[in-house]
């Protein structure tokens, strides 16, 4: 797999505040939602419930309002916001189920539905729901609004097929593993909508690594490995910091858009790099 943007045709001008999908893009993406899950579990665990979600919560609004102070795509603050939403989407979930007893398939049709109204009010507001759009502080909270129901609905429903339909954490994992790959092979293969493609393999990116991180985690009487939420979180973390400290560096994934000032100038340059009346 080569490093080239996975879905080209959302590459727009402009596009200041994400980074383009590459590989790195999806396997930071999974690692964060791995890392989320156990980090989740192990604080909830190890402190009081109601210390961690606070402090879950508190984590989660500061990442995210450092996210929103960027003026463009910044790897660390993108990829640190990812990771809060990570762990708080997770605690929100969780909240539903065990503070108030909300069934799993409950609270997976509401977040369903929490999905649904973002992306409909997105669309109607903004007229695209492309990643490569968000070039502008209202669409980026749009954004962010829609990474937070993922990020919840995912939860709910790896936790709905792992244990109320009973089929345990590795086998939900291989099973979010073959769906993700449906939206990609019809984007490759059979021309999907690119936008359609990308939230349907955002979305099952989340269960997917939930379901990974709770069978290497748990305790081997509940179908896991037994290694900790604790370790197996600090590891997911190291990996995490290891990759966006490259994409940092490198810049690797911030997107290239053509530059043509004058006439037959063709050159190419990072968007980072254009001055403020080139992205107007």
């Amino acid at each position: 797999m080569t490093e080239r943007s996975l879905f080209a045709p959302l590459t727009v001008r402009g596009a200041l505040r994400v980074p383009e999908i590459t590989v790195y893009f999806w396997v930071i993406k999974a690692l964060s939602t791995a890392m989320g899950e156990s980090t989740s579990d192990y604080l909830v665990h190890a402190l009081s419930p109601v210390v961690a979600v606070l402090l879950g919560f508190v984590g989660f609004v500061a990442a995210l309002a450092l996210q929103l102070s960027r003026r463009r795509y910044i790897a660390w603050t993108y990829w640190l916001a990812v990771v809060g939403v990570g762990v708080f989407g997770t605690m929100a979930a969780d909240v539903l189920h065990v503070g108030f007893g909300v069934p799993y398939a409950l609270s997976s049709t509401f977040y369903g539905l929490v999905l649904v109204a973002v992306f409909v009010t997105w669309q109607k507001t903004e007229k695209t729901l492309s990643i490569h759009s968000v070039d502008t502080a209202r669409r980026e909270l749009f954004y962010w609004a829609a990474v937070v129901a993922t990020f919840a609905l995912g939860t709910a429903v790896g936790d709905l097929t792992a244990t109320t339909f009973h089929l345990g954490y590795l086998t939900s994992g291989l099973m979010f593993a073959a769906l993700i790959a449906v939206p990609a092979v019809g984007y490759w293969r059979f021309r999907w909508n690119p936008i359609l493609a990308f939230w349907c393999a955002y979305v099952l990116t989340r269960p997917l690594g939930a379901s990974f991180a709770d069978w290497m985690g748990k305790s081997q009487h509940v179908g896991g490995l037994g290694w900790g939420d604790g370790p197996v979180a600090l590891v997911l973390t190291l990996a995490i910091v290891c990759l966006v400290a490259y994409l940092a560096i490198t810049r690797a994934d911030v997107q290239r858009v053509a530059r043509a000032p004058h006439a037959g100038d063709t050159r190419t340059a990072h968007i980072s790099e254009l001055a403020p009346d080139e992205l107007d």
